[in-house]
């Protein structure tokens, strides 16, 4: 028994650990029932967790075709940005719905694009 223990352990110690990526995103934030979500939102590029400065962000809102979870929102006013384009940067969960663990939150432009999903 306690063999098949060691071996379950050594099997544990010598999987991968999976690497989750750091990205930003932009596109329209939107409150969708209890949930944060990002439409409209350009794909995700690598980045750094700090928050998005000068022409990181941008001036008119992108036509992005992704949709995002955001999760641990708590720490962000994000009420005060519902509805505007938001450069968002944070930890990348890639599943049939995406999400991104927030990091940053930054308002870029005070509307969204034509089109954007409510």
């Amino acid at each position: 028994m306690n063999a098949v223990i060691a071996l379950l352990l050594f099997a544990i110690a010598q999987a991968p650990a999976k690497k989750i990526d750091i990205v930003s995103v932009t596109g329209c934030l939107r409150e969708q029932g209890t949930n944060w979500m990002l439409v409209a939102a350009t794909e995700p590029e690598p980045s750094i967790a700090n928050q998005a400065q000068g022409k990181e962000i941008p001036t008119t809102p992108p036509a992005g075709k992704n949709t995002f979870r955001l999760i641990g929102t708590f720490e962000f006013n994000l009420s005060q940005m519902k509805d505007h384009t938001v450069v968002i940067r944070g930890l990348f969960i890639k599943d049939k719905v995406s999400r991104i663990n927030v990091t940053s939150a930054v308002e870029a432009v005070p509307s969204c694009a034509p089109g954007a999903p409510k």
